[in-house]
């Protein structure tokens, strides 16, 4: 970790701090003018990202010291809002399955975070965080993780069949089977020995499942 070693200086990091903040906020903005919104929807969801990003390490709330919020707040962070800014810019925000989706697939999004908390779990419980492997340990926390990314993505491709469209629930199904293969194959027996190596191998299916549901989404027609 950069700041802790000291690889990096206070005046450095408040110097990134502003100049990605201002520079995110003023993109945002010139989304919204390009898009012609009358109201800044794209700069509103910075925004919010933003006092994400911060109530996420800073105190009083500090949300990785909780396991499910900051884990959940990584996954929104990750899905929902780029989801959310993108539907801004080249759609609308008008329905609630534009925003009911995206929070769904931040659940599979907080499945992907715990991941990356099995390798840190004595140094987190050392510092007082109460990530879910130091929560429920290694074998708790290992099926908490399959079971948010599985269950979450079966419960999207049911809603795409259920709207009438197959096709896509098909897509997305044979995009989970990968994934549970290597949940089962390297997941599951050793998280901590095999966490880069699952990342690398069941993320990209997920990040495909989350293309081909949006692709469904924008292109079905609600009003039928």
């Amino acid at each position: 970790r950069p700041i802790p070693s000291g690889k990096i200086s206070e005046g450095e990091v408040i110097f990134q701090i502003w100049f990605l903040l201002l520079g995110g906020l003023g993109i945002a903005y010139g989304l919204d003018v390009w898009a012609g919104h009358e109201f800044p929807s794209v700069l509103a969801l910075s925004i919010f990202g933003s006092f994400i990003s911060y109530i996420y390490s800073a105190p009083p709330l500090k949300l990785k010291q909780n396991g499910w919020a900051g884990n959940f707040a990584l996954g929104a962070s990750y899905i929902s809002l780029p989801w959310w800014c993108g539907q801004a810019v080249f759609g609308t925000l008008d329905k609630p399955v534009y925003w009911i989706l995206p929070i769904l697939y931040s659940i599979a999004g907080l499945g992907i975070a715990i991941v990356n908390d099995f390798k840190s779990i004595e140094g987190d419980r050392a510092l007082g965080l109460n990530s879910l492997p130091v929560a429920f340990g290694i074998d708790g926390a290992k099926y908490i993780c399959a079971g948010s990314v599985t269950l979450t993505q079966l419960g999207v491709a049911a809603y795409l069949y259920s709207i009438g469209e197959p096709t896509y629930a098909a897509i997305l199904l044979a995009l989970i089977l990968p994934q549970i293969y290597f949940q089962a194959t390297l997941l599951l027996p050793d998280p901590v020995a095999n966490d880069v190596k699952y990342q690398a191998s069941a993320q990209p299916f997920l990040v495909f499942g989350i293309l081909a549901t949006a692709l469904c989404v924008g292109h079905h027609d609600f009003s039928a």
